[in-house]
């Protein structure tokens, strides 16, 4: 697919000096951030460079997190839809049950290189919490994981599997107590111990570097996707498609095929009950250009600026923004995104289960509730590959109380 504005992608200008997708990005953070920021950015600069620490951060992806993950031909399910041949990359296979994994390490290390022995992070779903309370007992570092109390109640597992590890979960009782407030809450514990602390922030999201460095320890999903589709099929596939919260699984894929015209990519977002104000958390059927939480993008929030109530059936999708690079591509046309009811979710949830034997996350059964409708638009010999972005273990008593079934 070429742009709709005719521009060409070049991602290695992506974010310019400033942090800035275009209009989106950038730093808006309180002064007492802003040092810290800097520092953050001159350690990953410097970081990236490093033989060693790329060789350090190799080695805990393949031995720790268990990289490279498959790519995996869902055989009867491309039979049941009919039309395209549909890939998953098993993001779901690595070790906590999702790709944040491989941020949480990335970040973890970068931590140990400053000298920081505490960190916080913030959690939706909780895989997020639960890649970082991970590193963090890896590592020997001090661990502190946000999470709104309604989350934390609609993602027990989760939130004991944190204090297995001994991270500390502090409850969130702000606001709608979702993944929102958690991240204002991190957000207020770095400010007051900025020195000693590093916020391993979980999504493409916030101030500058964090968008862009969440996305580079990402990328590694969309390369390894590139060379297994050479292995498997011998072409690269027609279409991409992700589930899209902050965006960190989704750039993960996308970012190594924006260049390649040719290649669709699809971002899900969360429909929730349907586009009716405070139901859903689609930002881009109704969102408004604003600043949340430290960057510039497109937000859920009404004309006074106040942020709108959202809803997902996934605590991880659950939020009012989407992350900046995710509102440049849409806006230049490199990226569609769609959006997927809690209906819809909940059948292509049940539908994986039945048809290959695999319990998808809520969140990136989003990309699949797209999928089942996609795929038979498309013939049988174009491929589609979806990210499956996490294992749906943490979801099963949720999912469970939905279909009023006992566990």
């Amino acid at each position: 697919m070429s742009t709709t504005s005719g521009t060409k992608i070049d991602k290695s200008s992506l974010p310019d000096a400033s942090g800035h997708f275009g209009q989106f990005g950038g730093i808006y953070v309180p002064e007492t951030l802003v040092t810290a920021l800097e520092d953050l950015s001159k350690e990953y600069e410097a970081a990236k460079r490093d033989p060693e620490f790329q060789a350090e951060l190799a080695g805990y992806l393949k031995e720790f997190a268990g990289r490279p993950t498959g790519l995996y031909h869902a055989e009867r399910l491309s039979e049941e839809l009919g039309g395209a041949k549909i890939y998953f990359k098993r993001e779901d296979l690595l070790h906590t049950g999702a790709h944040k994994i491989n941020n949480a390490i990335g970040q973890a290390l970068l931590a140990k290189r400053m000298g920081k022995k505490r960190v916080i992070a913030e959690t939706g779903a909780g895989q997020h919490g639960v890649a970082t309370a991970t590193v963090c007992a890896r590592f020997g570092l001090q661990c502190v994981v946000y999470m709104g109390a309604v989350d934390m109640e609609r993602q027990k597992l989760n939130v004991f599997r944190m204090r297995l590890c001994g991270a500390e979960v502090r409850s969130v009782e702000s606001g709608q107590k979702t993944l929102k407030d958690a991240v204002n809450e991190a957000m207020r514990d770095w400010v007051t111990n900025v020195r000693d602390t590093h916020y391993i922030l979980g999504s493409a999201l916030g101030a500058h570097p964090y968008p862009m460095m969440v996305r580079d320890f990402h990328k590694i999903i969309g390369e390894e996707t590139r060379l297994q589709m050479m292995e498997k099929e011998g072409r690269l596939p027609d279409e991409l498609v992700a589930c899209v919260g902050g965006g960190s699984n989704a750039i993960g894929l996308f970012y190594d095929f924006l260049e390649d015209e040719d290649i669709r990519m699809v971002g899900v977002e969360a429909g929730g009950y349907g586009i009716e104000q405070g139901k859903h958390a689609a930002r881009f059927e109704g969102g408004r250009l604003g600043v949340l939480q430290g960057s510039k993008t497109y937000i859920l929030q009404n004309p006074d600026g106040q942020i709108e109530l959202t809803h997902s059936v996934s605590a991880g999708l659950d939020y009012a923004a989407i992350g900046p690079e995710h509102a440049y591509y849409r806006d230049v046309g490199r990226i569609e995104f769609a959006y997927a009811t809690d209906d819809d979710v909940m059948e292509a949830f049940k539908l994986l289960c039945r048809t290959e034997g695999i319990i998808p996350a809520l969140e990136s059964s989003h990309a699949l509730a797209y999928v089942t409708k996609r795929a038979p638009q498309m013939s049988k010999e174009q491929i589609i590959v979806v990210s499956l972005s996490g294992r749906g273990d943490k979801d099963v008593n949720q999912v469970a109380q939905l279909l009023g079934a006992d566990v």
